[in-house]
């Protein structure tokens, strides 16, 4: 099965077009490239703007949902990525959705600073939703069929994937979980914390959810126990951010073989943009396939 590529070209192109939809002055030399992932992300220095591109619109109703969010936060004082409110959003610009952000004069934040994740979850669980935003329940394997039917890989990965699916979503389906359900994150990672004058803001709400906070802490919980990303030390300062320790929880191996999944299908999307990341692919197929310990590399 194949798709249309989502290359930083493409991407590009349908930023700068939305860019002049919604009247910004901008080059294809202004827009600077940030990530390239499930997004393209594009910082327009010139306009103080950041550029989201979604590969498809199957994803608007999540990318709308993600605008509701933001507006949400800001009201709520969470320190959180803003949406430019002059423009009507989220945009559709030639078959993608299109989202513009405030630029955030800062840095992503180091991995020193795991802890502020914690405390920034914690306060997002804590808050009481509007309700149409709980009325949107989590699907934590809601992307996974889509990356693996459309990826440019061997059958039998595409074979075992769709079957490892099957598996995972019955035994979610048994989960019994300890914590009470909240508005979640969906994509609880250090990459989605910038930290600006000293301040971790939270940032890409697409994700969000009314689910089970056992899946934003067990994203970081994954990350420590198989990608090998954190120290002991600094996965201790995320549990006491938090307040809980997910790996303690008996449904934890069932979390972080969902997790586990995800991470490997979201990077599988790119296995023709390089060999180190068709290599990275293969390492992370090797673990959840077999078993075979392997520390991951972060992208």
């Amino acid at each position: 099965m194949t798709a249309t590529r989502f290359t930083r070209d493409s991407a590009r192109r349908i930023a700068r077009l939305a860019c002049e939809e919604a009247a910004l002055r901008v080059a294809d030399s202004d827009l600077a490239l940030i990530r390239l992932g499930e997004n393209a992300l594009f910082s327009v220095a010139s306009e103080g703007v950041v550029v989201r591109v979604g590969r498809t619109l199957d994803y608007w109703p999540e990318v709308a949902r993600e605008v509701a969010v933001a507006r949400w936060l800001r009201a709520e004082g969470l320190p959180a990525a803003e949406i430019v409110e002059e423009i009507d959003q989220p945009l559709a610009v030639d078959g993608h959705p299109v989202t513009i952000w405030r630029y955030i004069a800062g840095e992503p934040a180091p991995y020193e600073r795991i802890g502020d994740l914690g405390v920034l979850l914690r306060r997002l669980h804590l808050l009481t939703p509007p309700a149409e935003l709980m009325a949107h329940d989590e699907d934590v394997l809601g992307r996974v069929q889509r990356r693996v039917e459309s990826s440019p890989i061997a059958e039998p990965d595409r074979n075992f994937l769709l079957r490892r699916l099957v598996e995972l979503r019955e035994e979610v389906a048994d989960l019994d979980y300890t914590l009470p359900p909240a508005l979640i994150h969906g994509d609880a990672h250090i990459k989605n914390v910038m930290v600006s004058d000293g301040r971790s803001i939270l940032i890409d709400f697409e994700g969000v959810a009314y689910g089970q906070p056992e899946w934003d802490v067990g994203m970081t919980a994954t990350e420590y126990s198989t990608a090998g990303w954190w120290r002991p030390d600094q996965y201790e300062a995320f549990v006491e951010g938090y307040g809980f320790d997910v790996m303690r929880w008996p449904g934890f191996p069932t979390v972080r073989s969902v997790h586990e999944l995800k991470m490997t299908t979201w990077i599988m999307q790119r296995v023709r943009d390089n060999s180190d990341i068709a290599e990275e692919f293969a390492s992370r197929m090797r673990t959840i396939r077999d078993r075979v310990p392997s520390a991951w590399s972060p992208w």
